[in-house]
């Protein structure tokens, strides 16, 4: 469930390990030492990684073609939003379901969170206001 904040609609496919560049590789590894089963994809162009939890969906994290981190995505409970999330997505969403819950750091450090619900994931600052929807 990674985010890219700057593309708009996500689009990815799976790919082989023998499909990701060696240096988007040595990047995850220099970064992201720990990561372990690690699942590629590629999304707009850039490559994401996805390791942890049962089904490797606890990380996800994005790098460039050249290697440069653009942004990791941890799950988290639902119940772990700010809590003006759920009541935003009530009033504005009617009828749809926070699925899963992440909490995005970009490569400056900036904080995101994302709700996802049918239809796309909805993107809100740090502080749970909302920023836009992909």
């Amino acid at each position: 469930m990674v985010l890219n904040i700057a593309s708009g609609v996500v689009m990815s496919q799976d790919l082989k390990p023998r499909d990701v560049p060696a240096i988007v590789k040595a990047a995850l590894v220099s970064k992201y030492p720990a990561s372990a089963k690690v699942s590629w994809e590629k999304e707009k162009g850039n490559y994401e990684a996805n390791w942890g939890g049962k089904y490797g969906e606890d990380n996800s994290v994005l790098f460039t073609p050249a290697g440069t981190f653009i942004e990791i995505v941890n799950s988290i409970k639902i119940s772990d939003l700010p809590k003006n999330i759920a009541p935003y997505v009530e009033t504005h969403y009617k009828g749809s379901k926070i699925k899963e819950a992440g909490k995005v750091t970009d490569a400056a450090g900036k904080t995101f969170y994302e709700a996802e619900i049918k239809g796309g994931d909805l993107i809100f600052d740090d502080k749970g206001n909302f920023v836009k929807k992909d």
